[in-house]
């Protein structure tokens, strides 16, 4: 078997080079054969990150979706770990693109014995989980899968302006999580990590719906174009205020906190633009809220004459930055009570210190946020966790 599949694995992304994504879940069973597997199951993470959801072989597919906080492929996809049934007859692993998860594969084999080598599956799960990032861009498939009810078209302007919700290095994670997932619209992220420095920044613009998202595609924008023209942190806030108020006049603005994090020796500078304080936490609890000389929003900012001040901290390793919108703290229950940034603060403290990496802390709050206020945020709600890890890479290693 060793032989069959090591060459099975070789011809894998050449075999699939030609194909659709609807045809990813075949090929993907069929190759899976030179494992020993008689059935091979993809499942996706559905929007809100409660179910992982079958990758359809045919239009008569009917595999259930699973739940990711009550299953074995769901402690696969929270653990990113490989997981087996009793009988070891059917085994889950974790779909990851670096630390995005994207998901989990499963295998069902005719006895245990029958199973290939451990290695094998590993780098059979990696080969299905590139195929899903790569074929994702052709088709409408796997947004389709992972979507559960219908995708407002301020959502759909939302999400396709995002990198990955979760990515790390050896020195340095970042995760988000933005809700409501299929109805946001002002608020959004960025970030770009590059050799020596990590740049990052989380936004809220004003309003709701399409006149948010336009704002808030404007602001990423203008922020991607600045960072990547080499101006510094001072320089990128004025761009992005420039940018706003050329298109959308002295009206309009965005609420945002801008920062970066020198990779090596983690001293973090940010702006603050008229946006909530960070939060830092260390040894799992939050130390201090990161205050900052008051900023005005982006769009104001030259038009109020306004400054661009930089504060700095020194962080040490294993430090957690925790950046929210006014949306996640400002979420109301039935009788009125607020999320509130003690609330937020003990639940990201409590999962750091019980050792979750930060996608699943980002997941858990997530869900706690749409608990407290019924599953209907009046609001959007962005969280950003950055972690900065000193050179250690043991919280982010599957």
């Amino acid at each position: 078997m060793g032989d069959t599949a090591e060459e099975m694995l070789a011809g894998l992304m050449a075999a699939a080079r030609a194909s659709v994504p609807d045809e990813v879940a075949s090929l993907l069973a069929e190759r899976g054969q030179s494992l020993g597997a008689w059935n091979v199951t993809v499942y996706l993470v559905d929007q809100e990150q409660y179910l992982l959801v079958p990758l359809p072989r045919s239009a008569a597919a009917g595999d259930e979706a699973l739940g990711i906080d009550s299953t074995l492929a769901g402690r696969c996809f929270r653990q990113t770990a490989l997981f087996e049934a009793d009988d070891g007859r059917r085994v889950w692993l974790p779909l990851l693109d670096g630390l995005e998860r994207l998901g989990v594969v499963q295998l069902d084999f005719p006895t245990a014995a029958a199973r290939a080598a451990e290695e094998h599956l590993q780098a059979f799960a990696a080969l299905a989980a590139e195929l899903v990032m790569v074929k994702d861009a052709y088709g409408d498939l796997f947004a389709r899968v992972r979507r559960r009810q219908p995708m407002s078209l301020a959502g759909e302007i939302a999400w396709n302006l995002l990198p990955p919700l979760t990515f790390g290095t050896d020195r340095l994670v970042i995760s988000c999580v933005l809700a409501p997932a299929y109805d946001v619209g002002g608020d959004s992220f960025d970030y770009a990590v590059d050799a020596d420095i990590a740049r990052f920044a989380v936004f809220d613009a004003m309003g709701h719906g399409l006149d948010a998202g336009w704002l808030a595609t404007v602001a990423i924008a203008a922020y991607r174009n600045a960072r990547r023209e080499g101006a510094d942190l001072p320089g990128i806030v004025e761009a992005v205020d420039t940018a706003l108020a050329g298109a959308f006049g002295s009206g309009k603005f965005v609420t945002a906190v801008l920062g970066e994090i020198n990779l090596a020796s983690g001293q973090l500078q940010w702006h603050a633009a008229g946006h909530p304080s960070p939060l830092l936490l260390r040894g799992g609890r939050v130390v201090k809220t990161l205050h900052a000389p008051a900023g005005l929003p982006l769009g104001l900012i030259t038009s109020l004459g306004g400054t661009v001040t930089v504060a700095q901290e020194s962080l040490e390793p294993g430090d957690r930055l925790l950046i929210y919108t006014d949306g996640v703290v400002e979420a109301r229950s039935a009788d009125g009570e607020f999320f509130g940034v003690p609330r937020l603060a003990d639940l990201v403290a409590r999962q750091d210190a019980a050792g979750q990496p930060a996608p699943e802390t980002m997941r858990r709050l997530m869900h706690a946020i749409l608990a407290h206020q019924a599953g209907r945020l009046r609001d959007d709600a962005t969280t950003m966790l950055v972690e900065w890890q000193g050179g250690g890479a043991e919280r982010i290693k599957p």
